[in-house]
């Protein structure tokens, strides 16, 4: 028991199932979060501790007026059916006002009441006025557009993120359409080559080849326990920009705050990991603020051993239900990985997997609004890579599914090699090079149909296959057009074009959370065209009429909802899920295990 403050007296234990908590006693769980000082106290009666109480590694008591929205009875959307076993706590920390606002997880800043301020010790500590966290937003919010470079505003979102981590998700959620290039793609792409100089704190696990053999100890070594997704790298391939080694960790890190904000999967579930095997990029080796390992690439048997340790250290730490999304690995380990693991562990590749599955259910949206089946089209592909091929076979699965034909025959719609005698009807790009969709090729496009589909999906902006801008103008305004980084809406004639975006935060923040709430222990190809056709589903026609091919994304919780509904429907079908039995409206079952940024009032 530790006392951070000299008058307050500690609790009786009275059996192995109950405990007792005196005024102003926080219980720290199994998670042990921080060990030098308590975080939170509340004022309570005698109560029962659970596992519903200690899902932070806190018995927080909360104020049943508070009013969260959002998942109320399960609002970091914890598996209830362990909620009410009681636990016993094993320390009991007295909390301190100046380590509350010191711990991102519960501060709140001004937003601190006044009854709070004086049970918590937080008299003194604030100035006197006490804001709302409406108010807090808008000042945010504010003060982040002041920034005219993108990276600052990424470095003051991820500034906020340590401070007062349920404020950076209201302002995210709030703001999603214009936060969102900020803490992901473009600008994470830019995070990730200045890591190095704008590295302050941890975020996620650095796992080397000075670890191995150690694995288990280092993921022990981070103090959320009950983690369920885990979102990896080795940092090989980072989206277009090519080897970053170590520097890759921005993009686990900007991947789950998108799996929390967009998906409702609760920030303590979540846990960024990159996998340090050196890097071949000279340039990072020579520069003296590179905090990964100074070295080549490690490969062959050397990369795979670890790589092993990893994957049966994470299912030996977490269960066989944790959620391991591979991000950003080059082609040849990406395959391989998914192959080797996809029959022994949830895993699910965003680079492959969520690609195909965004880009399938944009041109599933056009078909819809067009007219005629994806089996009435010729694709073409700039660029085989991972992306590539797994968009060509998730199409080829979705022809088979609506047609009965083999897949065999499917594929054969499908060309990933430039010919000139194929005519394509459908254009997508994954090259990861700026610039080669030219004027010629998309004219030739307009030439053989009224209306070309064409996706320039590589990123960053600087490496996308040409912009909406050129792709409206070289088509006279006929183009059905998408992109995988974000461009303005464009003026051409008497329309304005709002380009879409085939953002892969579409599918893996609803996939993810699909596959947790139903208990899913392996990830089918089924479940990533029930995630298209749910993703299609929720455009409209006057979506379509402004050019979109998908939903605006200010609407995306309640995308993500539909999309983990059929992703979880898709589990209980194929006898994937555990979570048994299967709620009856999965929908808003979905929606009420979503995690919530707003404050809870303690008492």
């Amino acid at each position: 028991m530790r006392l951070n403050n000299p008058a307050s007296i500690s609790g009786s234990f009275p059996d192995k199932h109950r405990r007792i908590l005196p005024t102003r006693v926080v219980v720290a769980g199994s998670s042990n979060r921080d060990k030098s000082n308590g975080s939170l106290l509340m004022a309570t009666d005698e109560s029962t501790a659970t596992l519903k109480e200690m899902r932070d590694g806190y018995a927080e008591v909360v104020d049943p007026k508070s009013g969260v929205s959002g998942g109320v009875q399960d609002v970091y959307g914890e598996d209830t059916a362990t909620e009410d076993q009681p636990v016993t706590p094993w320390s009991v920390s007295v909390a301190s006002g100046y380590s509350l606002l010191r711990d991102p997880h519960h501060n709140k800043g001004l937003a601190f009441s006044e009854k709070e301020r004086n049970s918590h010790y937080l008299r003194g500590l604030l100035p006197p006025t006490v804001i709302s966290q409406e108010l807090q937003v808008k000042k945010m919010l504010h003060n982040i557009r002041q920034y005219q470079v993108p990276l600052q505003k990424y470095m003051a979102m991820m500034d906020l993120q340590e401070r007062n981590q349920k404020l950076f998700y209201k302002l995210l959620i709030d703001n999603v359409e214009e936060l969102l290039p900020i803490v992901y793609t473009p600008t994470v792409g830019e995070a990730c080559q200045k890591y190095g100089s704008i590295y302050s704190r941890p975020q996620g696990v650095f796992i080397s080849l000075k670890d191995k053999g150690k694995v288990l100890e280092v993921l022990r070594n981070w103090p959320e326990k009950n983690i369920q997704v885990i979102v990896v790298t080795d940092g090989e391939r980072i989206l277009g920009l090519g080897d970053l080694g170590c520097h890759g960790m921005g993009i686990p890190v900007g991947k789950l705050s998108l799996y929390t904000a967009l998906g409702g999967i609760r920030p303590s579930a979540c846990l960024p990991v990159t996998i340090d095997v050196g890097t071949n990029n000279e340039k990072l080796l020579d520069d003296e603020f590179y905090i990964g390992l100074r070295q080549k690439r490690a490969i062959g048997q050397e990369y795979a051993e670890l790589l092993h340790e990893f994957m049966t250290a994470v299912k030996q730490n977490y269960g066989e239900r944790i959620l391991i999304q591979f991000e950003d690995f080059a082609n040849h380990n990406a395959f391989d990985l998914l192959e080797k693991y996809g029959t022994t562990h949830l895993v699910f590749n965003d680079d492959i997997q969520g690609t195909a599955s965004v880009v399938l259910a944009g041109l599933i949206s056009a078909m819809k609004f067009l007219g005629g089946s994806l089996a009435d089209q010729r694709f073409l592909f700039l660029g085989a890579g991972e992306a590539g091929t797994g968009i060509a076979e998730l199409i080829a699965l979705e022809i088979s599914k609506q047609t009965n034909m083999p897949l065999e025959e499917t594929r054969k719609k499908i060309w990933l090699v430039d010919s000139k005698a194929i005519k394509p009807t459908i254009l997508i790009g994954t090259s990861g090079q700026g610039r080669t969709f030219t004027k010629e090729v998309v004219e030739a496009m307009a030439s053989l149909n009224e209306k070309p589909i064409i996706f320039s999906l590589s990123n960053p902006t600087s490496q996308s296959e040409c912009t909406a801008e050129e792709a409206y103008t070289w088509s006279q305004g006929r183009a059905i057009f998408a992109s995988g980084s974000p461009f303005d809406p464009f003026e051409y004639g008497d329309n304005v074009f709002v380009p879409g975006q085939a953002n892969n935060a579409y599918i893996f923040p609803g996939l993810g959370l699909g596959l947790i709430m139903s208990g899913a222990i392996r990830v089918h190809d089924d479940m990533l065209l029930a995630a298209a056709e749910a993703l299609a589903g929720q455009v409209t026609q006057e979506n379509f009429d402004k050019g979109l091919l998908y939903p605006p994304f200010k609407n995306i919780r309640k995308i993500s909802a539909h999309i983990a509904a059929e992703v979880a429907a898709k589990a209980y079908e194929l006898g994937l899920a555990t979570r048994l039995p299967p709620p009856k409206d999965l929908v808003k079952y979905a929606e009420s295990c979503m995690y919530s940024p707003a404050y809870r009032t303690y008492r």
